[in-house]
């Protein structure tokens, strides 16, 4: 009983599952350095873009409510929520990045290494927004929304 309780109360390198054991990296089976410039970007820089982006989207929103006569609760969230994803749209494809990925040093390219083109960047900051496609990752740090639109998030 003791043994079966170890492997899973000692977390998935006990069970023989460690997503890095044995000399891998995040990004090595998409033929990504370890490290450096064009790595796979870390999940703490990835949600400091998010954070920022948020506050860039939230204060574009009340701008754009500050034009409204009365605006209502949704168009109060409406417009934070356009913003962010009008931000991917648009600065995906043109400079590889929001401002947040600015701040933060880190990019999005396709994984050909290629800029995203306008419907997949637009389909990610859809899927961003809708925050469980994000959380769920695989061992190279890829979110269900890059895996949709066939993109990696790296270091610049």
């Amino acid at each position: 009983m003791a043994r079966w309780t170890g492997t899973w109360l000692s977390g998935l390198g006990a069970a023989g599952v460690e997503p890095h054991a044995g000399g891998d990296w995040r990004g090595k089976r998409l033929g990504l350095p370890e490290a450096g410039p064009g790595s796979a970007a870390t999940f703490n820089a990835r949600l400091g873009g998010i954070l920022v982006d948020l506050v860039v989207a939230t204060l574009i929103g009340g701008l754009v409510n500050a034009f409204v006569r009365d605006p209502s609760f949704a168009t109060k969230q409406g417009a934070g929520i356009g913003a962010l994803v009008a931000m991917y749209a648009l600065l995906l494809p043109t400079a590889g990045q929001t401002f947040g990925m600015r701040v933060a040093r880190i990019r999005v390219t396709r994984l050909d290494g290629r800029p995203l083109a306008f419907l997949p960047a637009l389909l990610r900051g859809v899927l961003v927004v809708l925050t469980v496609p994000a959380l769920i990752t695989d061992r190279d740090g890829r979110g269900l929304h890059d895996k949709a639109v066939r993109s990696v998030v790296l270091r610049a």
